[in-house]
C-alpha cells in the first residue's frame, strides 16, 4: 500500500469544518453495514455521508439499498473486464466522480489490488467479523472462532494494506461465544456490534480523530481536534 507522509499527530484524514466527509461504500452482498452506515447519515450531527455505493454483484442487494436512498450505484462484475486492474480501474474513476474521500468495505469479498490501494492512500477502511488479529483472512471466521472454541468474539474495523486483515486496528467490539451458539447465531451476534462499530469509525475519521502510528491507531479526543 501506499503511504502518505504526514506528522505524527496529524489525523488520516483533516476535515474542513462544517463539511461532510464524503464515502464510498463496496458491498458484495446484503449490504446491513452500508445500511447501518445510511440510517446514520440521516442524523444531521452525523459528520459523514454515503455519496456512492459499488458491487461486484449486480445483484446485490446493497444495490437496492443506495437506490432507495437516493446513492449513486453502480455494478463492475469482474467477467466484463479483461483484468482485476481493469475492474479497479473502472471502480476508482465512479468513486473519484462521486467526490470520494473515504471508501468503506462492507461486506466486500474481492481482495484490493494495488490500483485502489494506490487511489486511496490511508482511506480504505473494512469490517472484519473476528477480533484481528485472529481469525483473519477468511470468509468463514465465526465458524473458525468455534472450532477453535474461544470465549470471546467480535468485529474489528481497521484500515485496508496490501496484507489482508492485517492493517492498522481502529475500533474492536467484543461479544461472548455461548456455549451453544451456531455459526448463525454467533454470526448475528457480531453483525449487531459491526452496525456500531463501522458507523463509530467513520464518525471518527470525519472528525479528524484517527491518528496511525506505526501498527497502531490512536484515537484523539475530541478536545484535542
Amino acid at each position: 500500500m501506499t503511504t502518505t507522509t504526514r506528522d505524527a499527530d496529524a489525523p488520516i484524514h483533516p476535515r474542513a469544518p462544517a463539511a461532510y466527509l464524503r464515502v464510498g461504500v463496496l458491498a458484495s452482498g446484503r449490504g446491513t453495514n452500508l445500511q447501518a452506515l445510511l440510517d446514520r447519515s440521516c442524523d444531521p450531527d452525523f459528520p459523514a455521508r454515503v455519496v456512492a455505493v459499488v458491487s461486484d454483484r449486480p445483484e446485490a442487494a446493497a444495490l437496492e439499498r443506495g437506490r432507495r436512498a437516493g446513492v449513486p450505484v453502480a455494478s463492475f462484475p469482474r467477467r466484463a473486464f479483461r483484468s482485476r486492474t481493469e475492474q479497479e480501474e473502472a471502480i476508482v474513476s465512479f468513486l473519484r466522480e462521486q467526490r470520494v474521500e473515504l471508501v468503506v468495505l462492507a461486506g466486500y469479498v474481492p481482495i484490493l489490488g494495488p490500483t485502489m490501494l494506490n487511489a486511496f492512500p490511508e482511506r480504505i477502511i473494512n469490517i472484519h467479523p473476528s477480533l484481528l488479529p485472529a481469525f483473519g483472512g477468511t470468509l468463514h471466521a465465526q465458524a473458525e472462532a468455534l472450532r477453535y472454541g474461544v470465549k470471546i468474539s467480535g468485529c474489528t474495523v481497521h484500515l485496508v494494506t496490501s496484507e489482508v486483515d492485517a492493517g492498522p486496528i481502529i475500533l474492536q467490539r467484543a461479544v461472548p461465544v455461548h456455549e451453544d451458539d451456531t455459526e448463525e447465531t454467533l454470526a448475528e451476534r457480531i453483525l449487531a456490534e459491526e452496525h456500531i462499530a463501522l458507523p463509530e469509525a467513520v464518525r471518527l475519521i470525519a472528525e479528524g480523530r484517527v491518528v496511525v502510528e506505526g501498527r497502531r491507531v490512536r484515537i484523539l479526543p475530541a478536545k484535542e481536534v
